[in-house]
């Protein structure tokens, strides 16, 4: 999709939701060919404990988009007041199942629970969500066939876009655990020259404007203007703040998209750009560790 800039310059609007149905039905494909070939569906888990609204709502598309590529699915559905042990026992037993090849644990987990625990529980070859120490690990070393769903979005939209991105300079904004250190080890991974701007990085401005690729994953509203972008840039937007406009609610990116559209070649939108790529990732992850287990 392309929109106009007040400048009359084509901008490339990066259709998330359009680029996560092409890879669903890859997938789709890949999973009816293992069925024919007698070899397993692919089996996804996800935990959820409690009530909380967005996750509910976050794991009900997730497990419509895997019944959508031809998985197995099921729902562990805990109330919040569960104890560490009771949510244990529940990894513990998909961990064992032959027809589970994908765990996901939907986070944040009420206080009293440690997300630590439950992370390391889980077996790294069913952690879809490349959480697990052993996966950071692989991907630090750039071995790892399970990475962070997100992340593994934003490279899937990058490489459809770009093609080839060796030589190129990318600049993450952001340094988490979740999204900007596995986003840079993946960039270095695809040749790209790396830099992460945080929040002690000296004039972050000055050197996001160098980037040829600028991934923002910091969680704040709109931080980046025109100014912080190269003309010509491709910007990856990851960032989704709830912001109140004349008392309504809105959601935003790190990105102005409006203020830094007109200067780069193409841009991601908040809602419709990562998110529904991190949701097929999601089931892309899952496909995966099925083939990993086939071996």
């Amino acid at each position: 999709m392309q929109i106009k800039t007040p400048t009359e310059t084509p901008v490339k609007v990066i259709d998330g939701r359009q680029l996560a149905d092409v890879l669903i039905e890859e997938m789709t494909q890949e999973v009816n060919e293992r069925i024919q070939q007698g070899l397993s569906q692919p089996g996804l888990a996800v935990v959820l404990v409690g009530e909380d609204p967005a996750s509910t709502i976050y794991v009900r598309n997730k497990i419509r988009c895997a019944e959508k590529a031809g998985l197995f699915s099921l729902v562990k559905h805990l109330d919040a007041s569960c104890t560490q042990k009771t949510l244990e026992d529940v990894v513990v037993e998909l961990n064992e199942r032959e027809d589970i090849h994908g765990i996901l644990v939907q986070l944040p987990l009420p206080q009293h629970l440690s997300e630590a625990r439950i992370i390391n529980l889980i077996d790294p070859t069913k952690d879809i969500d490349g959480f697990h120490p052993v996966n950071v690990g692989l991907l630090s070393s750039g071995q790892a066939k399970l990475v962070p769903c997100t992340p593994l979005g934003c490279m899937e939209m990058l490489n459809r876009e770009m093609g080839d991105l060796s030589g190129k300079h990318a600049v993450v904004i952001g340094r988490s655990n979740i999204v900007g250190k596995p986003m840079a080890n993946l960039l270095l991974q695809a040749n790209c020259t790396v830099s992460i701007v945080h929040s002690k990085t000296l004039e972050p401005e000055a050197l996001c404007r160098q980037a040829d690729i600028l991934v923002a994953a910091v969680g704040v509203a709109e931080l980046v203007d025109k100014n912080w972008v190269k003309p010509g840039a491709v910007v990856i937007d990851v960032g989704i703040n709830a912001i109140d406009i004349d008392g309504k609610r809105k959601l935003v990116g790190d990105v102005n998209f409006a203020d830094v559209a007109e200067k780069c070649r193409a841009i991601t939108p908040v809602p419709g750009g990562v998110g529904p790529m991190t949701i097929a990732c999601l089931i892309k992850n899952t496909l995966t560790a099925a083939k990993q287990r086939d071996m």
